[in-house]
């Protein structure tokens, strides 16, 4: 497993979650702590780049009977809190990561639809300049590349 980038409120943890570190990091972002926050976390983190119907059997099967609504809202403040991060390449559904705080981007199969990170070339957000910022203040970029990953291409 790599390391991956945990931030709240620009503290930055190079470090796997555990339920301790989980707990850790739902507290620095000013957010109660709950098992259900403890679990859509942790099975974020343990499966990348999942859709939220993925992820409500996880936390289900983790922590039994848990409704819809609540897994949908626990996505909604750990996003918002910045804990996590909610991709949507195009033609996809929703799907989460917990690497956020750096500017890296993604590859998907148009095959089998896989989803895979992709750190940015020049190593600094938001990694790209426009040619034309039309006055914005920019401070990422988000680049979704296409093409077949090693298993598809191989079949």
């Amino acid at each position: 497993m790599t390391s991956s980038t945990y931030a709240s409120k620009g503290v930055a943890l190079q470090t796997a979650p555990n339920a301790f570190s989980a707990e850790r990091l739902l507290r620095r972002a000013a957010l109660r702590v709950t098992r259900p926050r403890v679990a859509v976390f942790n099975a974020v983190h343990e499966h990348p780049h999942l859709d939220t119907d993925s992820i409500i059997r996880l936390v289900r099967g983790d922590l039994g009977d848990v409704s819809v609504q609540a897994v949908y809202d626990v996505l909604r403040a750990l996003t918002a809190a910045r804990l996590i991060r909610r991709i949507e390449p195009a033609g996809s559904v929703p799907r989460y990561e917990t690497r956020v705080g750096d500017n890296h981007h993604h590859v998907v199969c148009r095959s089998c639809g896989t989803i895979a990170d992709v750190d940015c070339a020049t190593g600094t957000a938001p990694c790209l300049t426009a040619s034309d910022h039309h006055g914005y203040m920019i401070d990422e970029a988000e680049v979704v590349f296409w093409g077949m990953c090693p298993a598809c291409y191989r079949s």
